[in-house]
């Protein structure tokens, strides 16, 4: 099976799932309830509340199911102090009553790669070939970039020169392609992180102001990791929110084509 046939055919997986009862006006209320709260008031956000909620945010849907992400729960008081300095002492850092860092992977790609392939017993390796074969063959060749990214340019080249005669997924050719791939797909998980939080009454606020270099430092992070933001989460105090949403005209970004 050719790595184009992987793409477009479906396996005789066996498999089907119905989609639960949902509560459209619910969901729009969770969706329209969520702002950014800068200012939090003291009520505490119950230790089974943030499980479920960082649980929540581990099934947001990612790329090819490697899961390049990490959630650090900063809990210890000096840890948290210090995250607080880093994220520039922002009220939204000093008052927050939680403080999650959500941290991207790209590096952990063979490692998950592997909890894939261990899924496939002889029997699913059979039955589900392409899957299969995706995991072993399609994966390794796609993200191994070789020491310093070397491979980058020579994947470049063949998509390249495959893609004048045919439709093929075009990089990432690079680590800096590595690291947005495994970016998007943490930025997912934060959207159900936050939007977790609302539906239990708590509010967020996700962070890019932070001096990443000395946040990873304080997590004793790897080289290959990356800190996608900070999030911090409570009650909103009556002065936590700025000013009414704002958002330009919907004609603006979306295009019926």
């Amino acid at each position: 099976m050719s790595d184009v046939e992987i793409f477009n055919k479906a396996p005789k997986h066996g498999y089907s799932e119905v989609l639960p009862e949902m509560d459209a006006k619910a969901f729009t209320a969770v969706v329209e309830g969520r702002r950014s709260v800068r200012v939090f008031d003291h009520t505490p956000i119950p230790e089974e509340v943030m499980r479920e909620c960082l649980r929540l945010a581990l099934l947001a849907p990612n790329s090819s199911n490697l899961q390049t992400w990490e959630f650090f729960w900063v809990r210890s008081a000096d840890k948290k102090a210090q995250l607080v300095k880093y994220c520039l002492n922002q009220p939204a850092a000093k008052t927050a009553q939680e403080l999650v860092v959500a941290v991207a992977r790209p590096d952990r790609w063979r490692e998950t790669n592997a909890l894939m392939l261990a899924k496939f017993d002889d029997g699913r390796k059979e039955r589900l070939k392409g899957p299969y074969q995706y995991y072993s063959k399609i994966i390794p060749l796609a993200y191994n970039m070789g020491p310093w990214g070397m491979y980058g340019p020579f994947k470049q080249l063949y998509v390249w020169l495959r893609g004048l005669k045919e439709p093929i997924p075009r990089g990432p050719f690079s680590l800096a392609g590595m690291s947005t791939w495994a970016h998007k797909s943490t930025a997912l998980a934060c959207e159900n992180f936050m939007l977790a939080l609302t539906a239990h009454g708590f509010d967020s606020c996700p962070m890019e102001g932070m001096d990443g270099k000395r946040v990873k430092e304080l997590l004793g992070l790897p080289k290959g990791a990356q800190v996608c933001m900070v999030i911090s989460a409570g009650k909103r105090a009556p002065e936590g929110v700025y000013g009414p949403r704002v958002r330009f005209k919907q004609e603006l970004f979306v295009k019926e084509v």
